[in-house]
């Protein structure tokens, strides 16, 4: 575990844009994808908390940037280690990610479920206690397992995943889960755009007048720029979970493996 350094995260800065602040006051720790893998998760904030106990009299915020379940095999205990943190008094904000809109779709539609088990919802299914489906175009099996998933679905889990926020800006900061349809204020943003977006946002020099924190995206490395922070790389099969730690105009990426 460590933290507090720069761990390989490339760099681009166009001087004439001032670097992005912080809120005053505040140490904002965002966190990239878990897709499943706990143990990250708990490794990641054990860091953050000694991290944040070095700057007393700082107020420490934790943002999650979405995808905490597919993939990895862990969905169903990543999803309650999130609830702990949001009720246990620490400032929290829980975004939605892709993967949890397609759950949520999935349990009024079992014909999303073939699509969904491509990109790691069998897993989900798997950690709730349900079977998915032999074979991938068998949509009466498919119905069968949205019924067993909304039966084995805790009602807080549900309460969680429809009450994720879409975006929050902080400081000079926006944090979604994808990104930003260039030109366009992020209140404006349809859902689809800060959930799936990828390459419009990712190739525009300039996608957003605040530096834009997102994961989505993996990447063998951290981004770390004025315009944009990348923070998906690719937990579930890395073993590598990547934050952000903002400060004032500091910026640096924590990793725990």
């Amino acid at each position: 575990m460590a933290f507090g350094r720069l761990f390989g995260a490339r760099r681009k800065a166009d001087p004439a844009d001032p670097p992005a602040r912080a809120p005053e006051g505040e140490i904002l720790y965002a966190i990239g994808d878990v897709h499943g893998r706990v143990e990250l998760l708990q490794k990641m904030l054990s860091a953050i908390t000694a991290d944040w106990q070095t700057r007393p009299g700082a107020a420490g915020r934790i943002i999650l940037l979405g995808d905490y379940i597919d993939r990895g095999r862990r969905s169903k205990e990543t999803v309650e280690l999130v609830i702990q943190l949001m009720t246990s008094g620490a400032r929290v904000h829980a975004l939605k990610g892709n993967h949890e809109a397609t759950a949520v779709q999935f349990l009024s539609d079992a014909a999303v479920g073939p699509s969904w088990s491509e990109y790691g919802g069998s897993e989900t299914l798997r950690s709730y206690g349900v079977a998915p489906p032999r074979l991938r175009h068998d949509l009466k099996a498919w119905e069968g397992a949205r019924h067993a998933f909304a039966e084995a679905l805790p009602a807080e889990h549900l309460r969680f995943f429809e009450r994720l926020e879409l975006a929050v800006q902080l400081g000079d900061y926006l944090f979604v889960h994808a990104g930003v349809q260039p030109g366009v204020d992020w209140r404006d943003q349809g859902e689809e755009d800060l959930l799936w977006i990828r390459d419009s946002f990712l190739n525009h020099p300039r996608p957003s007048e605040l530096c834009v924190v997102h994961g989505h995206t993996p990447a063998a490395e951290p981004y770390l720029g004025r315009n944009r922070i990348g923070l998906d790389t690719g937990a579930y099969a890395t073993g590598v979970l990547s934050a952000v730690r903002l400060e004032g105009e500091d910026q640096r990426i924590i990793q725990v493996r």
